[in-house]
């Protein structure tokens, strides 16, 4: 399988600065900005990245957004990327309306930065169980299509995860946050998303995640990444 591809000359240059926004599914098990920074590091090709967090225990997006702090984030220097990470489950209205909502309202300020947004599609869990992984999917693609924005499909690559090796556990013994593997795995589809690549020579792997099961991860991502754009 290969898992990169030649960026033309002419197209943009890659982004370099990124901001999280989410919840405890963005900054558990070290945070995201943390593992993004260390796989990109460990390419072939890396670059200087500075990513950073905007993030609050159990907050869905309409929550953030009546955060200032939150406003200030966005604004305290030139993203090239925020990350928007909804917690549909979390969602007291039971529907999705306030993930619409949010996103776009975030999106436009977002935009207004000169950043681009990306949504980060998170996962089904029992605690909260009104919702399922293909309702999230679906709430995804009609937004990522309704603000012409990408969509890192982290939810489907851990189902798709737990379809080949079921024995590996995406999620902790409160089956809600994610393990160590899946955070990892959680990081590598944000990477792809966003450059368009997992690089085999990724020798970054987190304390815990062996390089054969980093490897599977790494594959995972790319091929669900790829299975999503085609569709």
């Amino acid at each position: 399988m290969i898992l990169s591809f030649s960026i033309h000359a002419q197209e943009k240059p890659m982004p370099t600065r990124i901001l999280f926004l989410g919840n405890s599914f963005t900054y558990r098990n070290g945070g995201l900005e943390m593992h993004i920074k260390k796989i990109d590091s460990s390419t072939n090709n890396a670059q200087i990245l500075k990513a950073n967090k905007a993030t609050k225990g159990g907050a869905t997006l309409k929550i953030l957004y009546n955060q200032p702090w939150v406003h200030d984030s966005i604004h305290h220097q030139q993203y090239d990327i925020v990350i928007l990470q909804e917690d549909i489950p979390e969602l007291t209205e039971h529907n999705t309306a306030p993930f619409f909502e949010y996103a776009n309202l975030f999106n436009q300020e977002i935009n207004s930065t000169g950043a681009r947004t990306i949504l980060l599609m998170a996962w089904q869990y029992e605690r909260l169980n009104w919702v399922k992984m293909e309702q999230i999917a679906e709430a995804h693609r009609e937004l990522g299509n309704k603000l012409n924005v990408l969509v890192a499909p982290v939810g489907l690559a851990f189902q798709e995860s737990l379809k080949e090796r079921p024995q590996m556990a995406m999620l902790g013994k409160d089956k809600e946050h994610a393990t160590i593997h899946g955070t990892y795995l959680e990081a590598c589809v944000v990477y792809a998303t966003i450059y368009g690549r997992v690089v085999k020579k990724v020798t970054y792997c987190p304390s815990g995640v062996s390089d054969q099961e980093g490897k599977f991860f790494r594959n995972i991502a790319w091929k669900t990444v790829r299975e999503w754009k085609r569709k």
